[in-house]
Parts: structure tokens; sequence; C-alpha cells
């Protein structure tokens, strides 16, 4: 018995280190494929590893559900550490893909910009929120107006640059945050001010310059420096420029073996004649769970189920009136069930019975409450192609 007892502990021990070891597929980019053609890993994490092409420094996967919403897709990059020389990056899918099912993994290659690339996107990061203040400003002798509000030049001047930067990443992997609350104070700065005081603050102007737009281009010029200013803190680590972009479109992932769950448990009828009268019968029941939605992605309905069964023996009352199923010869339960440390579900609803009542006679079906406890073992089923 005690080396009985030990083969299962190593049979358990053995059989949780194969099922806890993470699967890797390998990207092949020069033939532009992935897993060698097999279906990729579905419902449990796995890493993606390829050969890092030369000059290669940042790698990003975006793997989304084929058909939909580009901005439900999941990212992981690979970044190099530091200048060590390495030949190979690998990345860690940690959300679960869905069993046979298709989906689109687009991969991003970055290498680091140059110094004239970099000096290429900051002037014309410089020139265009140039062009864009310059126009949308408009001098009158009421003051300075806009063709927007304060907050539509915000964005559309955080859109200037995130498009200007669509095919750059930031070194330290960190978005332009936008511009800060120093330029919205200086766009509210405008209402403000009193143009019919400019020739007190202006120094230095010729005699010929019109006062007021010498001070509004003061205020512009302000302007444009600041918002300059902070993109070109941004940009003062190098960029990550996109060196190519390899797809591939609708790739099934792997069709898992459908079970059924299995219960073997023990429960407890009450039998409740009157208010002050109830009677509690347990035994054994044998009976199939069918949970409410996948464990992997819905964890509270994965658990959840609808379960029904038989109890495996009819049963006696203390005054000797025997009590049973009509339907199978034995008592039919149905309820719903919630799993438990993996293996345990809990199991609470009806159990349809007939009690004798005299005379070979049985009472029609009495519906009463049960609860009971089981050990639950999957199945494996031939049986459809999607769960």
């Amino acid at each position: 018995m005690k080396h009985l007892l030990v083969s299962l502990i190593l049979l358990f021990i053995v059989t949780f280190q194969v099922a806890a070891q993470i699967k890797s597929v390998v990207y092949n980019v020069v033939n532009n494929e992935v897993n060698s053609n097999n279906p990729l890993p579905s419902e449990e994490p796995f890493f993606i590893r390829g050969s890092l092409p030369s000059g290669i420094d940042l790698v990003k996967v975006k793997v989304n559900r084929s058909g939909k919403n580009e901005n439900l897709a999941e990212e992981y990059t690979w970044k190099r550490a530091f200048d060590f020389e390495v030949s190979q990056y690998e990345l860690f899918v940690s959300r679960e893909l869905r069993n046979n099912d298709n989906y689109d993994l687009d991969f991003y290659f970055y290498r680091k910009a140059d110094d004239i690339e970099m000096i290429s996107v900051r002037e014309s990061i410089s020139r265009n929120l140039e062009s864009y203040i310059r126009a949308n400003f408009e001098i009158s002798s009421r003051g300075i107006r806009t063709n927007n509000s304060d907050a539509v030049m915000m964005t559309q001047m955080n859109k200037i640059v995130e498009d200007a930067l669509l095919d750059y990443r930031h070194f330290l992997g960190r978005d332009f945050p936008g511009f800060s609350e120093i330029v919205r104070q200086k766009l509210d700065q405008r209402s403000r001010l009193k143009l019919r005081q400019a020739r007190f603050n202006i120094l230095g102007r010729n005699n010929d310059d019109n006062e007021r737009a010498v001070y509004a281009g003061a205020y512009i010029s302000e302007l444009i420096d600041l918002v300059q200013d902070e993109t070109t803190q941004y940009l003062e680590n190098s960029l990550m420029a996109l060196a190519d972009i390899r797809s591939i479109s609708n790739y099934p992932t792997e069709k898992k073996p459908s079970t059924l769950p299995l219960n073997f448990g023990y429960g407890s009828i009450a039998i409740k004649r009157s208010l002050s009268n109830t009677e509690y019968l347990n035994g054994p029941y044998v009976g199939v769970s069918l949970p409410l939605g996948n464990k992997t992605f819905t964890r509270f309905l994965g658990n959840a189920s609808i379960s029904a069964g038989v109890f495996l023996t009819n049963f006696e009352s203390r005054d000797g009136q025997t009590i049973r199923g009509e339907l199978a010869g034995l008592p039919i339960y149905a309820g719903l069930g919630y799993k438990m440390f993996r293996v345990m579900r809990l199991n609470i609803g009806a159990v349809m019975l007939n009690i004798e009542e005299g005379n070979g006679n049985y009472s029609q079906n009495y519906i009463q409450p049960f609860a009971g406890i089981s050990l639950e073992f999957n199945m494996w089923l031939g049986l459809g192609d999607r769960r």
C-alpha cells in the first residue's frame, strides 16, 4: 500500500510538470511561416521564437482573431538588451488563443534610426506644427481668433506628432504623451491678450510696424517654440525605425478534443413532509455537467455548469416507506454545479422522487431539494468542431 501511494504521488508530480511546460513555436521570416505550417497552440500560453535579422533591435507581433476589430489585437514585443549580441528573439504570447479558430499575425521588425532619419523626423514635425498653428490663427482688431477651440487644437497637434511617428517607435517603448498643461495654458492666454495695449508691450519695434500684428506675432512665435521644444525633448532619445512588416492571415489554431465532465459524488436529499418534519436521505450519485462557458476565457462561467444525473440507489424512510425514482427506476436530479479545486464540483438542485403510499402505490412525482459534492473526470468525445 505504501509503495502504491508513493507511485501515485510520483505520477502526479510528473504529470503536473509535463502539463506545466510552455510550448514554443518557431517563426521562419524567410519563408514567412510559423510553427512549420502546423496549427498554433490553443487555450494555453506559448512562446514564439525566431532568428534575428541583421541590424534588428526590436520585434513586435500583433495577434488578432481574423475578421475582428484591429483595436482588439494583442501586442507582444522583444527588445535587444543593451548591446549584447544575440541571434534569436523570443516573444511570450500570454493571452490564450481560442480553440479551432483563425488568427492574423503581423510581425514588425525595427532597427535604430540613424542621425539623418532623426533630423528629418524632428524637422518634419516642427514644420508641420508651425504650419498648423499659423494656419489656425487670425489677427483682428478684437484680438487673436482661431478656427478651432483649444481642446481641438491640442488634439490635432497631438495627432500631427503621432502621424509623423507612425513608422517609428520610442527606444524606451513610451508613446508620445501629448502636449503638456503648459501648452494648454498658453493657448488659453490668447483670450486674455489685449491688442489695444500692444504699443506698451512691444520692445524694439520699428516705427513702421503694426503694433497689433507684431504683438500677436510674438505670441504665436512663443507658442510655436513651446510645442517644438516639447517634441524635441521627446525625441532626444533615439527612435526605432520600422524596417519591415511580415503578415500571416487566417492562420488556424489547434483543435482541442471535446470532453464531457462526469461526476461521481455523494449527496443529501431533504424530504419535507411538514414544517416541523424534515428527513434527510443520503446516497451516491453519478451524472454529467455541461459548462456554461470556456474556463480559459470566462473563469466563472467555465466553472459553473448545468448538471444532471441519477442517484445510484433507492431510499427508505425512517417509517419504512420506499422512496424511488419512476422514470429510470432511480431518483433523477438536475441543478447547477460549480467546479472547485480542479477536480471537485458542488451540486445544488432538485431531485424527482416517488414515495410509497401503501398497497404498492406510489405518489406522483415529488420534487425535493438536494445538495452534493462530487469528483469530476473528463471523458473524451469525438464530437463537435468548436467550443
